[in-house]
């Protein structure tokens, strides 16, 4: 390993302390959203208009005495943009009580049309504030996921396979890019870097009951790892090294599990050239829900009290309290109603 520091330096993208992004609908382009503005607005220039017409003999024209569509509109655009020249005004009862109650809502309607740019920025940015503090006061429990690249995506999406809902999994990465795309796929995150306190705190990551430590550089998982274990004494903490002899220092920073994509993916590749079946079957297992599946569940009460080689589905461990027992460990002949298992199983059978 090169370095414990990463340095703020290291992306350009880092916000001092992290903020949240929760998942949002795509907006529509701006075209669009300009085009649907300017229809509300002709709209409503067009009802007033209308309405002006048709109770024309309430009105006074300094130029001649009548009114026509024409005069109409021009009174209706000079009201609404309350320009308000005064040579056209109302002058019956219910010309006036028709400026009052239907012309005054409309010019109101037609300025916030037109100011809606703002009020919706207002509007955004309030709902948003509001929907992350519940977030906050509701989340618990979850998985945080640090880095979300080709690791990390693959860690949520095994996830997700396995009954984790979107909401309750927490994506961190420096990225901006990277959390946008989490956001898309309905998941929160939180831009920055993992290795500040701050920045996990934002993540709810002293609550959360898993964690994943995916970023792209062996350093980084050691420094992202002592930090969530200061936070977070209890939860399970999985890190991803690409080297083997920096999994002594994830284990001692208090990683429950260190997996080695550099050896795994070797071991893989060895394997699979000598016996391709042997590496396809270890590829489907390790592809969750397509054929087989190793999950861990709890003993059911029709298997306690009897041998592993009875269950349903392949056990090929158990685990008893903080042990992993083989399945064909003299302690696992028996099981007991507080055991879990390890188990292969059909992926279709138990969608």
């Amino acid at each position: 390993m090169r370095a414990y520091r990463t340095g703020r330096s290291q992306d350009a993208e880092v916000e001092s302390g992290g903020r949240v992004s929760l998942p949002t609908r795509t907006p529509p382009p701006p075209f669009r959203q300009v085009s649907r503005r300017l229809l509300l607005a002709l709209g409503v220039l067009v009802a007033t208009t209308l309405i002006v017409w048709l109770d024309r003999a309430g009105y006074h024209d300094n130029a001649d005495d009548s009114l026509d569509l024409l005069d109409s509109a021009y009174y209706a655009t000079v009201t609404l943009s309350t320009t308000g020249y005064g040579d056209i005004t109302p002058v019956s009862d219910s010309a006036r009580l028709t400026n009052i109650f239907v012309i005054t809502p409309l010019r109101v309607l037609f300025l916030i049309i037109l100011v809606g740019t703002t009020l919706e920025v207002l509007t955004e940015r309030t709902r948003l504030q509001w929907r992350i503090g519940r977030w906050r006061s509701t989340v618990r429990d979850h998985t945080v996921v640090v880095g979300y690249g080709t690791k990390g995506r693959s860690a949520v999406a095994a996830l997700l396979g396995q009954g984790i809902r979107r909401t309750s999994i927490v994506v961190v990465d420096p990225q901006r890019k990277a959390i946008d795309q989490a956001t898309m796929d309905g998941l929160a995150g939180v831009v920055g870097d993992a290795t500040r306190t701050e920045t996990l705190m934002r993540a709810e990551l002293p609550r959360a009951a898993r964690i994943v430590v995916a970023p792209e550089r062996d350093d980084t998982a050691v420094l992202v790892t002592l930090t969530a274990r200061q936070l977070n004494r209890g939860a399970t903490v999985v890190a991803a090294v690409r080297e083997d002899e920096n999994a002594p220092l994830l284990r001692q920073s208090g990683a429950d599990v260190v997996v080695t994509s550099s050896s795994s993916a070797g071991r893989l590749l060895g394997m699979s050239i000598l016996s391709p079946h042997a590496g396809a079957v270890m590829e489907d297992l390790l592809t969750h829900g397509t054929g087989l599946d190793v999950a861990e569940r709890p003993v059911t009460t029709e298997e306690a009290g009897r041998s592993p080689r009875e269950c349903a589905d392949l056990v090929v461990a158990v685990v008893r309290g903080r042990r992993l027992l083989d399945y064909a460990a003299p302690e696992a002949a028996v099981l007991k109603p507080s055991d879990r298992v390890i188990v292969i199983r059909d992926a279709h059978s138990h969608a």
